[in-house]
């Protein structure tokens, strides 16, 4: 089969952190599935990473260093126009946008280049995953349902719109809820469940496991990774997975990790008083940047948690490892491994975080390996 390597591209990735701390771009997840399951379903062949060295010791580069091996840029989304340009690059060539190469056919980089002329949906910063989140799900859902059948939505909930925008898959649960597709379509995955009371409201996608506790809120365009439970009110929010905010607060224009947990009452803005544009501190670039945007939440890397009734600033960048809680509102940027409330942040001691982990992980009956914890040390390293 084809040998394929996603590639980290250099810019994406440091724009994608805190995300990247902890995975490839490739597993960034954005609409329904990851960057690496949305180019699995568009090439087959075998895949592997080209990524931080660090992350290298468990999303390694299978390579035969020949001229045929494809290399893809991880943070761009296929569609059939460009899997169209990459299949056809001859050995070495290379496939430009914008002058940075998004695929070549060999590890050489010495190659002709092709400039592509499509416009690929891509996300390049970490607010595209929210902000480019409506049409991921609307690709994701086309390609997923094609030519299948969605089992049947039970006679207690309330539809709104066309059933052909709501998929349901094999396992879901979903009773006395209300859905509304009028807006984009609605994707419940396997297992997943929806409680009494909940109101979603299209485009969402909800991953395997992912629940919906009673009376939640969700508005488009959100995702719900993989065993994520939720409550409350969001609002164009990307959960990657194994992430909570099961009570009611509210969350919006958001992004967050795996193994987050909001407690009980957690809210962040979403919007500045002044109804301005927002500044996110950027963690690649060690200083914040315009997002121009006037809409932008909470950004939270992995393994990081919010006591209840937590209170974040619009547009707070928290890292991998952190553990904030008490009364009044943190810094719109809270650095990795810090453990703390507003009264002062301390360095976590890591043997207490890995037991932590371990303890959280088990609950989904996932091992924190020895592998797990050299990245997230190396990563501690880094501050």
């Amino acid at each position: 089969m084809q040998n394929i390597i996603l590639f980290d591209p250099v810019k994406a990735r440091t724009n994608l952190l805190p995300l990247t701390y902890t995975r490839p771009v490739a597993l960034i997840r954005h609409g329904i599935t990851t960057m690496l399951e949305k180019w699995q379903r568009a090439i087959p062949g075998n895949y592997s990473f080209q990524t931080q060295d660090y992350l290298s010791i468990k999303y390694s580069l299978v390579s035969a260093h020949e001229d045929n091996d494809l290399y893809i840029a991880a943070n761009i989304h296929p569609d059939p126009q460009l899997t169209q340009a990459i299949l056809a690059l001859p050995p070495r060539g290379q496939l430009t946008l914008r002058g940075e190469v998004i695929a070549r056919r060999g590890y050489r980089q010495e190659g002709p280049a092709t400039e592509y002329t499509g416009t690929p949906l891509a996300i390049n910063s970490i607010w595209d995953i929210f902000m480019l989140n409506d049409q991921a799900i609307r690709h994701d859902f086309a390609d997923l349902t094609a030519r299948r059948t969605s089992q049947p939505l039970s006679p207690t909930c309330t539809l709104i719109g066309d059933p052909a925008d709501l998929f349901i898959e094999e396992g879901a649960t979903i009773e006395a809820a209300a859905i509304n597709v009028k807006h984009g379509p609605v994707y419940i995955g396997r297992d997943a469940e929806i409680m009494e009371g909940a109101c979603l409201r299209g485009p969402i996608a909800l991953c395997e496991h992912a629940v919906v506790n009673m009376g939640g809120k969700i508005y488009g365009a959100t995702t719900l990774g993989p065993y994520c439970k939720v409550g409350g009110e969001l609002n164009n929010v990307v959960m990657t997975g194994y992430s909570n905010k099961a009570h009611d607060g509210f969350l919006g224009n958001a992004v967050i990790g795996e193994w987050c947990n909001l407690g009980a009452g957690c809210t962040a803005s979403n919007l500045k008083n002044t109804y301005g544009t927002i500044k996110l501190w950027s963690m690649g670039q060690g200083r914040f940047v315009d997002t121009g945007l006037q809409f932008c939440g909470l950004i939270m890397g992995d393994h990081s948690k919010a006591g209840i009734n937590t209170m974040f600033n619009t547009a707070t960048t928290v890292g991998v490892g952190v553990n904030f809680y008490g009364a009044g509102f943190p810094r719109t940027f809270i650095p990795s491994f810090t453990q703390g409330s507003t009264a002062g942040m301390k360095p976590v001691f890591m043997d207490a975080f890995f037991e932590t982990a371990a303890k959280v992980m088990a609950r989904r009956h996932i091992e924190l390996t020895q592998m797990d914890k050299d990245i997230l040390y190396s990563i501690y390293s880094q501050q």
